[in-house]
């Protein structure tokens, strides 16, 4: 049993065949799948596959840190309509300078309005932090006042980075990337407490070794499983075991 805790499976990558993507993340121990939001154009898809399959996805609502323009107001207007009891976080949200800073500023005011509702519907979040973990931890010393929780997601930072994270009350979440042989976080994850860690896919994108390459699937998330589990010295069952664990209590999951 695995909890997938970012996963796109709604994205346009998946419209030739979602329904067996689906299939196969079950058939491969895939229990649940929580699906973060990227802007308003998203919520239509992602929406109607959780109407679909409501027993084993779970969703998200926010405003994706890459999707924030000139019209970041609008988008927020439409997004926050759909911070209602049906959703389980608050994602997935952010800081992305890698390519350009051009809507840094942006980035900023959108992110700090999004953990505040956080805050108000005591939802945890799921951040993006790319090329920002200096603004980031910035923020959060403002913003943590201990009503916020999540996840960094695809967390590819330092051990002094995971350690900052992990003091904000943060969780750690581990994709395709820890398999990749210039990853860092393999060097120090062992370090990490496990029930500060979740499982993930980002799929379509950062699929693991040995699918580098090819499209990411919710199913692949086993040998991120396996290679995290390899690191620790433990089975991939006890894993799989806590970190689904960790998942249901983050985001207070009921089946």
């Amino acid at each position: 049993m695995i909890i997938n805790t970012h996963s796109h499976i709604y994205d346009e990558a998946f419209d030739a065949d979602r329904e067996e993507v689906f299939q196969r993340a079950m058939e491969a121990g895939v229990t649940m799948l929580l699906l973060p939001n990227c802007d308003e154009k998203t919520i239509k898809p992602m929406m109607e596959f959780y109407e679909k399959h409501s027993e084993n996805v779970r969703v998200m609502m926010g405003l994706h840190p890459e999707e924030t323009r000139n019209d970041y107001k609008d988008k927020l207007k439409i997004i926050e309509q759909f911070v209602n009891d049906d959703i389980i976080g608050i994602g997935e949200i952010g800081l992305d300078f890698y390519w350009d800073d051009t809507f840094k500023k942006e980035q900023i005011e959108v992110l700090s309005e999004q953990l505040h509702w956080a805050k108000e519907v005591r939802l945890p979040v799921s951040i993006h932090t790319r090329n920002a973990f200096h603004e980031m931890f910035k923020m959060l010393d403002h913003e943590q006042d201990g009503r916020l929780a999540g996840v960094m997601h695809c967390f590819n930072g330092t051990y002094d980075e995971a350690k900052t994270a992990l003091s904000y009350g943060f969780h750690l979440g581990l994709g395709g990337v820890i398999t990749y042989k210039n990853c860092g976080v393999k060097e120090f994850l062992a370090e990490i407490p496990m029930d500060r860690i979740v499982l993930e896919t980002d799929d379509p994108y950062l699929p693991p070794v040995p699918y580098r390459g090819q499209r990411n699937e919710p199913a692949y998330i086993v040998k991120t499983a396996e290679k995290v589990a390899e690191i620790y010295g433990v089975t991939t069952e006890e894993i799989c075991k806590i970190t689904t664990e960790n998942a249901i209590k983050l985001f207070k999951l009921v089946s």
